[in-house]
């Protein structure tokens, strides 16, 4: 699939109504900001993005940007259950930190996950 034609979802940091909730941005250009707690979002073909030079000046104590988000073909927005997720599986990203997506100390970067998970405010692939 193209990448134009990808739906966009990063976690959103902006002061506002919309603070510290899920951003979806669908191809058409449609919008929609979801609560961590209240959601799952499964994102098939998921793609981690991540604008390096800015990454490393965030990390280097700039100010923070938009500087990483995951491109899937499709999202599906789900209510919270009983999962427990195992940290093993979890993917992590705070350019404060590390100027990349991580996954158990490695760069995933530009890496593809047949599925990804969110639970809370976290990314997970394998969760089942």
């Amino acid at each position: 699939m193209k990448i134009n034609q990808m739906i966009k979802v990063r976690f959103n940091l902006s002061r506002g109504k919309n603070f510290m909730m899920w951003k979806i941005e669908y191809p058409n250009g449609d919008k929609e900001y979801l609560n961590p707690d209240e959601v799952l979002l499964v994102m098939d073909n998921a793609l981690l993005k991540n604008y390096r030079k800015s990454a490393e000046r965030i990390y280097n104590g700039g100010h923070k940007t938009v500087c990483a988000w995951i491109l899937c073909e499709t999202i599906t927005i789900l209510k919270p259950g009983n999962i427990k997720p195992n940290d093993e599986y979890r993917i992590s990203y705070n350019p404060r930190v590390c100027p990349n997506w991580i996954q158990n100390g490695n760069n995933v970067d530009n890496f593809t996950f047949e599925k990804l998970i969110s639970f809370g405010r976290s990314i997970y692939y394998n969760m089942y």
